[in-house]
């Protein structure tokens, strides 16, 4: 197993949102009441507020003078957290190269305890090999510097080591047919990548299936997605979503539970694991 080396700042910074949330609703405040009371935009507490950002040990301060927090010890314990929340973890580095809501993804998956995942076109980045990745963003970032695109490779084969962390979540993925048939890269490239995917289906915390395509059009499969549930109750579950006009990460319940429903609709479609294990050795044989 693989040690995260460092707990994610996300930790952190959803830890001290719910709490800055809960000493406000205490005090009986709006977010606009208390953006009028500090001469602050309401967009800037809604920043505050949510676990992508974080806050100066200044703002903070100011809050919790508003929100009259007095104890010593809560505020010192606030105050570690708001620290804690601004140290930078290793994907930080690729903040000028790589996607903002990747990035924002990667956070999210470092403190998961389930991750789900549904993919159309290509194998899943977290689950591809570095001939196949490069083969990927070749095409993706055919306009980009040669710099960037060995920083996105570098990126994504960084981000498989999540699949072997000692405090790892669980996976499931569903992939379309479509993504397994596809040859990417040439056959000697797909056929590594197959049976690199075998051997990821083997891990104690995978679950691999393949959505067949005589199980016709499903509905609402029409992009890829991802959903990341989290252990601690107080945490609200986000979903990724991938399409043409930009991919997008949210929070949002309803949104959530969407493809929540979805996810578990193609799940009934799909083969299951030794099935699928079985088709993915299949069509790995049968490439040069």
């Amino acid at each position: 197993m693989v040690d995260s080396g460092t707990s994610s700042p996300l930790v952190q910074r959803r830890r001290l949102r719910t709490e800055l949330r809960k000493a406000r609703n205490e005090k009986g405040l709006t977010q606009q009441q208390t953006a009028t009371a500090l001469d602050w935009s309401l967009s800037k507490i809604n920043r505050i507020e949510k676990p992508s950002t974080s806050i100066s040990t200044t703002d903070l301060r100011a809050l919790l003078q508003l929100y009259d927090v007095t104890d010593r010890a809560r505020i010192d314990e606030l105050e570690t957290l708001a620290k804690a929340a601004r140290k930078r973890p290793w994907w930080t580095a690729y903040r000028d190269l790589a996607p903002k809501a990747l990035l924002e993804l990667i956070d999210y998956e470092y403190v998961g305890s389930s991750i789900r995942q549904y993919e159309t076109r290509v194998i899943p980045g977290i689950l591809q090999t570095e001939e196949y990745a490069r083969s990927v963003l070749k095409i993706f970032y055919e306009d980009g510097p040669a710099a960037q695109l060995s920083a996105l490779i570098a990126l994504r084969l960084k981000r498989k080591e999540l699949l072997d962390l000692v405090d790892m979540p669980s996976f499931r993925f569903i992939l379309d047919e479509a993504a397994i048939q596809r040859v990417v890269g040439g056959e000697s490239v797909m056929r590594e990548q197959l049976h690199y995917l075998i051997e990821v289906a083997g891990k104690p915390n995978v679950q691999m299936e393949v959505v067949p395509f005589s199980a016709g059009l499903l509905p609402g499969t029409h992009d890829p997605f991802e959903i990341i549930e989290f252990a601690d109750a107080d945490a609200d579950d986000v979903v990724f979503l991938e399409s043409s006009h930009g991919d997008i990460v949210s929070d949002s319940k309803d949104l959530t539970e969407k493809y929540l429903q979805a996810f578990e609709h193609v799940g009934k479609a799909a083969l299951d694991e030794r099935s699928t294990v079985a088709y993915l050795t299949k069509i790995a044989n049968g490439m040069k």
